[in-house]
């Protein structure tokens, strides 16, 4: 498809249900997020907007400027194209063009539109479909399944031009980066946070990691896989700050291991979140993120989540609440995060021998030490930034 495309068409699907007011704004916005990625990636090609599709112009390599497309928030599809007269017999010598590389004997289907006003052209998509599908079979003897083809000819007709395509690269949805604010996102350079992280980037929000250091309890490994998970999501959000807010919690933490024992993991969590939301007040974020998944571990049940979060007055999003291990797992390995994520995480060393499971916050508060959440607020002035852009 390299050889032939001539532009790549990017599709999305939420942004087009919006007001036209909202919509333009959005699709702005996700021009300019792609274009940041192309330019990035040292990718050529221009990003524009085009009747109800961005297109990207001059690509040297289609299918690569598709592949990089395809990785930002808010892209359904990003499709290699070839541009060609909006006739019948154009879009019917275009497929046979195509159709010299099809595989042998993979099943096809044609999936033709033809848009604009009813006189604009002689012929309906039912005549695509019929005329194209014929021509490839007589190039390839590829048998038609509609159901379940291996290989689609993509064609959108256009009052102005066609646009013909045979790959698809799948784009994560959602809605373009930028349009929902800011969210404050707890990462600890386990599994679960990146993939957190990702999901609150998927619906919009500009995201501000924060990584709580526990010193010797993490050690410099962890912390460097923490910053791996996020260099991996800010490949695909060049044109945002995604330097990390690096938090000391030794002293925090040292001031648990000496004064609490089984509710220790909750009054962590307590401080980490404490720590985000004055994160979050600095950066004017309108949320914090996490990781925590309903029943994964001690600290996560029920009831001890009520307990944690009862610390901070920001709401605490769960993207993955509900999501089995399991389907986490398979969602980091598809991001590029699970293979940084893999080692054991600090936090384990801190966890008492019978952690509390159905806490009361009168009793996790009851064995806090008084001065805990002042040195929270102290390690959020002593935090520094740390970038994870590669030069």
């Amino acid at each position: 498809m390299n050889q032939t495309a001539h532009v790549v068409l990017v599709g999305y699907g939420e942004v087009g249900t919006k007001s036209s007011s909202v919509r333009a704004k959005m699709e702005a916005r996700l021009r300019e997020n792609l274009q940041a990625v192309l330019d990035d990636r040292s990718l050529s090609g221009r990003v524009e907007g085009e009747w109800s599709r961005i297109v990207v112009r001059d690509p040297t390599d289609p299918e690569a400027v598709a592949a990089a497309c395809a990785d930002v928030p808010g892209v359904v599809w990003a499709r290699p194209s070839v541009v060609c007269d909006p006739t019948l017999d154009a879009i019917v010598a275009t497929c046979r063009r195509l159709a010299a590389d099809h595989p042998d004997g993979a099943r096809f289907a044609i999936d033709g539109d033809r848009v604009g006003a009813k006189d604009a052209h002689d012929f309906s998509s039912r005549d695509i479909a019929r005329k194209a599908g014929s021509i490839v079979v007589e190039e390839t003897g590829a048998p038609v399944d509609l159901d379940d083809p291996e290989r689609t000819y993509r064609v959108e007709c256009r009052e102005d031009a066609a646009y013909v395509s045979v790959r698809r690269f799948d784009g994560p949805g959602g809605l373009p980066l930028g349009t929902q604010g800011k969210t404050v996102s707890l990462v600890s350079g386990g599994i679960d946070s990146p993939v957190a992280t990702w999901e609150m980037m998927r619906r919009g929000c500009e995201v501000v990691p924060v990584y709580v250091d526990l010193g010797d309890f993490g050690g410099a490994d962890h912390r460097a896989r923490a910053l791996e998970t996020v260099r991996a999501i800010a490949r695909r959000a060049p044109n945002f700050d995604m330097r990390v807010h690096v938090v000391p919690g030794d002293e925090v933490v040292q001031k648990l291991m000496d004064t609490v024992e089984a509710t220790r993991m909750l009054s962590l969590r307590r401080v980490m979140l404490a720590i985000a939301a004055e994160v979050a007040k600095d950066e004017h974020a309108h949320s914090i993120v996490t990781g925590e998944s309903l029943g994964q571990k001690s600290s996560q049940t029920g009831e001890n989540i009520a307990v944690t979060e009862a610390v901070v007055d920001y709401p605490v999003h769960r993207p993955l609440f509900t999501r089995d291990k399991t389907a986490i797992v398979e969602a980091a390995r598809e991001l590029g995060t699970y293979t940084d994520s893999t080692l054991p995480v600090g936090c384990e060393r801190v966890a008492p021998s019978f952690p509390e499971t159905n806490a009361s916050l009168s009793a996790v508060e009851s064995a806090e030490p008084d001065e805990l959440f002042d040195l929270a607020v102290e390690a959020v002035r002593n935090r520094r930034l740390v970038s994870v852009t590669q030069d």
